[in-house]
């Protein structure tokens, strides 16, 4: 009898060994690490845990651990929370971020004015700045982290990249994009105004202003391109010619600058002024320097004439009409076959470009 006790004893104690060790070892959905400061937990329908931490601010920050195992996970979570914690302390950033990261922000920045009209014609430069020369070497630095021998040894591979000594006028146009970069840094929050960033050396040579034409060589052009106009063999040379001629002499009887001031120029752009009972033709441009008044030579009335005669959705207005309403915005530079908006800006530098080089 107590051996058949014994033996139901033994065997009821196996089978709940058994059944223990079959369980499993349950894991926490939520943990609170460093006095509540730091939070680990695990969403639902994922294997990794999450963190959140609070800052001196007392701001809250997400992260992910990118770890499935409780053990690791609450590693990560405070290492995490120590960097946050430190960085802040410096006045950085809790997370760090790349120089190419800031540069796209500040690259996407300066494209959304230029799209609108709102940027200065220099912001083409800043973004060849950053694009070409910035972003390739910088690239995955900090921004913080950099020293004045970085810059100087950017500098030297800059100059190489170039293949001459930059002028005053290049180099203040990098310090000037250089500078948006960091201004981006500081207002994203990235790091702080304390931070100290190397500044670009803007000390070059001066940039030497292009010979100007003699009055013998202007007569001699605008001999030669009367006649060249109208040699023209294949129909957007016929075209491309006599605008050619009419946009070289706009720049000559104005003085307006050749590309955003010229190629800009539209018809409202242009009114009669009279001074001393004189009658001038009064032109608005804006470029590189922003908007002023031009008061054009006389013969500069030839040449908008031609340009009016050959643009069809206007030609049928008299000319002094269409100046004193001032109520056409599209381009003067264009030919007859070019739609009035986007043409001067796209085929017509182009092709110019091609029938200059051919002359």
């Amino acid at each position: 009898m107590m051996q058949r006790i014994g033996r139901a004893a033994l065997t009821q104690d196996n089978a709940i060994r058994v059944s223990v060790a079959d369980f499993v070892a349950a894991t926490p959905s939520m943990l609170h690490l460093r006095d509540g400061e730091v939070v680990l937990y695990r969403r639902s329908r994922s294997l990794l845990y999450q963190c959140r931490f609070k800052l001196a601010d007392g701001t809250w920050h997400r992260v992910s651990t990118r770890k499935a195992s409780v053990e690791h996970a609450v590693a990560v979570a405070c290492d995490l929370y120590d960097e946050a914690r430190y960085r802040q302390r410096l006045g950085l950033a809790h997370r760090a971020h790349t120089f190419a990261q800031i540069a796209a922000i500040t690259a996407a920045e300066l494209r959304r004015k230029i799209d609108a009209a709102t940027g200065k014609t220099s912001y083409h430069d800043y973004l060849s700045c950053i694009e070409r020369y910035f972003v390739p070497y910088f690239l995955d630095k900090r921004i913080e982290q950099l020293t004045n021998t970085d810059i100087a040894e950017f500098e030297a591979w800059r100059d190489r990249q170039m293949r001459r000594k930059p002028k005053a006028s290049t180099l203040n146009n990098f310090a000037a994009a250089w500078n948006r970069i960091v201004d981006t840094a500081v207002q994203q929050g990235y790091i702080s105004e304390r931070v100290p960033v190397p500044k670009l050396t803007t000390r070059g040579e001066k940039s030497k202003p292009r010979p100007a034409f003699t009055a013998e060589e202007v007569e001699q052009m605008l001999a030669f391109m009367e006649v060249w106009q109208t040699q023209g063999r294949l129909e957007v040379e016929r075209e491309i010619r006599p605008l050619l001629r009419d946009y070289i002499e706009i720049l000559l009887y104005t003085g307006m600058r050749h590309g955003t001031e010229a190629m800009g120029l539209c018809w409202n752009n242009i009114e009669w002024h009279t001074h001393k009972d004189v009658r001038y033709l009064r032109i608005w441009v804006d470029g590189k320097t922003g908007g002023r008044w031009l008061i054009a030579k006389h013969k500069a009335v030839d040449v908008l004439q031609r340009l009016h005669a050959r643009q069809a959705d206007i030609k049928h207005m008299h000319f002094d009409e269409l100046l004193t309403q001032r109520a056409y915005p599209e381009f003067c530079v264009r030919g007859h076959n070019m739609h009035p908006e986007g043409a001067s800006n796209d085929r017509f530098p182009q092709s110019c470009q091609g029938q200059a080089a051919q002359s």
